[in-house]
């Protein structure tokens, strides 16, 4: 077989390609013998005769072809004839390795051959060990003379399109955590399951700022640096390789975590101090997005500027999703049901009804019981007839017991002289009056009664039934929200001025208490003496036994600050959450992630659990109109 035609300009490529045609014309036997002769005789012929090689041939072949610029074009033409390219004494190289001397050959490379890794060489591409991308620019094609200053194939630019260690498919993505996700949420590590997570180093700088104090932002950045202490320790070697997030016992979390082991900088618009906290983390993402492309590194954080700024830029931004059990607050659970006006008609052929206890129950089947949930409230108004206003008590496959609620709209059930003034208001004195419930959630605009109704039945148990010893009231001290310490006075005493609502309450349900002057102070005594108002900043480790919690504006906490409160109940113990979750005033907090959303959704059909959501304002009519329109 001929060897391909030399080039005659000084520069021009060789005729590989024509080579390879003639290759093809012969039989196989031959054209095996052949290849393997002229092989061993031109180490770059192997690459251009190899299918799978030729993409590195073309990189190779205008070095080659210029390996010998030093020399007359008819020593090459001559050289061409006789079978081969001009041989230095080093590897072949490009130009620009030729102008220092002869180029060593890379590691895992057959002699004489650069860029091409030997055979069973193994290349692993770390994720932070790839060289930037276009760093390294495709070789020159055409008959075009490659330039001086470019450099040769590199083997690791090849490496670079291999996954990272960890991935097994391409969709595995790479979210780098801003500071506020940890502080939010300090299991935020291990929520990401199958994808990697990214932890720039300014943030481990912020997370070191943050650790001191006794704030809920503090203890959470201690249980990220000691969960990062824990992932850390044991790792024999570089981890850039990156840390299987899986080694605490997270099975969820298959991914792996990685740090920032060297610089990783991108260019930002001038109008963005590079100096700043969170452009230093938009860089890192942006130089992430440029080195490692297909890795789809994407930016999560609870801070809607950088957010925003995060896309001006073309990056991918993301809030932190975990902790938000639902993202239409029109879905939310409602705690109640309307029924069709054909219920009966569908629900009560074989319908079954008894009383016990003072109290009427039904057995009903039919197609809607499958959407019911446990303590949840149905009602039925029909105009022409009996209104149905109830509570379900079981639920097993298609049928369900239904057992009528109290009636506290009349005044011979009043409580403390409290009576409901609407539908909602007569379930939820149900739920707080109910012994078999420990856990009430109550949703509500302003001036529904979430915190009178509350009250009210604490007392009634507290002093009348003697269900529970005292009521314990707290709530989230936003804006301070974290130390009360700068106010003078004991612990109630700090907690007064948050505690306005309270006191409003407690006026109005002392104001009917007979006795004149002397009655109604002697009976604020007594309630005053049953009820104690806590600091959530000292609740940790606490237990209570047979007290009535009361958490208002709950829709200030969070979820892990709920959990926290939630977990104080001992035996006999009842806790009610209150709020309103369009009035949310801590930072980094929405409607979504609020802590007092995540409890409604989670114990939502639990058999000692009930929620309801108030609809109707009654505190005035100024109230009422005020809070549609503005």
């Amino acid at each position: 077989m001929p060897l391909p035609k030399a080039p005659t300009t000084r520069g021009e490529r060789l005729d590989i390609k024509a080579a390879s045609r003639n290759k093809a014309k012969l039989p196989a036997s031959r054209r095996k013998k052949s290849a393997t002769a002229q092989a061993e005789a031109n180490p770059a012929l192997e690459l251009a005769l190899d299918p799978v090689a030729t993409p590195v041939a073309e990189a190779v072949s205008p070095a080659v072809a210029t390996a010998s610029q030093g020399r007359d074009a008819g020593k090459e033409r001559a050289a061409g004839k006789t079978g081969g390219c001009t041989q230095t004494s080093a590897p072949v190289s490009s130009p620009a390795a030729s102008a220092t001397g002869a180029a060593q050959p890379a590691a895992g490379t057959r002699p004489g051959v650069e860029g091409r890794p030997a055979q069973g060489s193994t290349q692993t591409a770390a994720l932070l060990s790839a060289p930037p991308a276009g760093s390294t620019p495709d070789a020159a094609s055409g008959t075009t003379r490659p330039d001086a200053t470019v450099a040769p194939f590199a083997p690791a630019r090849h490496a670079r399109r291999h996954r990272a260690p960890g991935t097994e498919a391409a969709t595995h993505k790479l979210f780098v955590l801003d500071t506020n996700v940890l502080m939010h949420d300090p299991t935020a590590l291990f929520r990401f399951q199958e994808h990697d997570v990214f932890l720039p180093m300014i943030t481990l700088e912020e997370l070191d700022d943050h650790k001191r104090g006794m704030s809920e932002v503090s203890r959470h950045a201690r249980q990220v640096s000691r969960s990062l202490d824990e992932l850390l320790a044991g790792i024999e070697g570089s981890i850039e390789q990156g840390i299987p997030l899986d080694r605490l016992g997270h099975s969820d979390a298959t991914g792996r975590l990685f740090l920032q082991t060297r610089v990783l900088e991108a260019p930002l618009p001038e109008a963005l101090p590079p100096g700043k906290a969170d452009n230093r983390i938009l860089s890192v993402t942006a130089a992430l997005r440029q080195v490692f492309p297909e890795r789809q590194a994407v930016l999560v954080s609870k801070d809607i500027n950088i957010r925003i700024k995060a896309r001006s830029l073309g990056l991918p931004a993301e809030d932190y999703f975990n902790d938000q059990v639902t993202d239409d607050l029109d879905l939310l659970y409602s705690g109640s049901l309307a029924l069709p006006a054909d219920f009966w008609q569908t629900h009560g052929k074989d319908m079954e009804s008894w009383q016990d206890g003072g109290m009427t129950y039904y057995r009903i089947r039919g197609p809607l019981v499958s959407s019911m949930l446990l303590n949840q409230f149905v009602y039925l108004e029909d105009d022409g007839g009996t209104p149905l206003f109830a509570q379900v008590r079981e639920r097993e496959g298609d049928q369900a017991v239904l057992r009528v609620v109290r009636d506290y709209t009349q005044a011979r059930h009043a409580i403390w002289g409290i009576t409901a003034r609407n539908r909602e208001q007569n379930f939820a004195l149900n739920l707080l009056l109910d012994p078999d419930i420990d856990f009430v959630t109550l949703l509500g605009q302003v001036g529904t009664g979430k915190t009178l109704l509350a009250l009210t039945a604490g007392l009634a148990q507290t002093l009348d039934q003697k269900r529970f010893t005292e009521i314990i009231m707290t709530r989230a001290t936003v804006p301070v929200g974290d130390d009360i310490g700068y106010l003078p006075g004991t612990e109630e005493e700090k907690m007064q001025p948050w505690m306005g609502a309270l006191e409003d309450n407690l006026e109005v349900l002392n104001r009917g208490s007979a006795g004149g002057e002397w009655g109604r102070a002697a009976a604020a005594d007594l309630i005053r003496s049953r009820i104690r108002v806590k600091s959530m900043s000292f609740m940790r480790g606490r237990t209570f036994n047979n007290k009535y919690l009361i958490i208002d504006e709950a829709q200030n906490l969070t979820p892990k600050q709920m959990k926290t409160l939630a977990t104080r109940a001992g035996p006999g113990t009842k806790v009610v959450c209150l709020g309103n979750i369009a009035q949310i005033d801590t930072p980094y907090l929405t409607e979504a992630s609020s802590g007092l959303t995540y409890v409604v959704e989670r114990f939502k059909g639990w058999k000692h659990g009930g929620h309801l959501t108030l609809q109707r304002g009654e505190r005035s009519r100024l109230a009422d109109f005020a809070a549609d329109v503005l």
